[in-house]
């Protein structure tokens, strides 16, 4: 298999169409605005990422290699390029929703439209 960007548990799988990388800053309870003047207080006890994929019309055996590695295990290993820090890491994530709408299905030919979840870092 040609180099991938994304590996599922140490497992190379099929460079998604598309792999939007997000961040996001985790507050504490005691974050939020004063009722006095407004202030926001924000206290960061974590910072998270998620990876957004989606693969365009992916045949049958393709969908069921991606799913067969995220379902059915609560968190796995993900190695990725990270956007921060500019290098692929490997990171702890559990799996979103899962959507895989059909585009084809006759007796020679079985294409999905796309395969799209989330993976959103533990």
């Amino acid at each position: 298999m040609a180099k991938t960007m994304l590996k599922i548990d140490g497992v190379a799988v099929k460079s998604p169409s598309v792999l939007t990388w997000g961040f996001a800053d985790i507050s504490s309870e005691e974050s939020g605005r004063s009722t006095n003047d407004g202030t926001m207080t924000k206290d960061i006890i974590a910072s998270k990422r998620t990876l957004s994929l989606t693969w365009n019309n992916p045949t049958k055996d393709e969908v069921k290699e991606i799913l067969q590695l995220v379902c059915g295990k609560t968190y796995f290993n993900v190695t990725y390029p990270d956007a921060l820090s500019g290098k692929d890491e490997t990171r702890v994530f559990y799996v979103g929703d899962r959507s895989a709408p059909i585009k084809i299905w006759t007796s020679e030919n079985k294409i999905y439209s796309s395969l799209s979840f989330n993976l959103i870092e533990r």
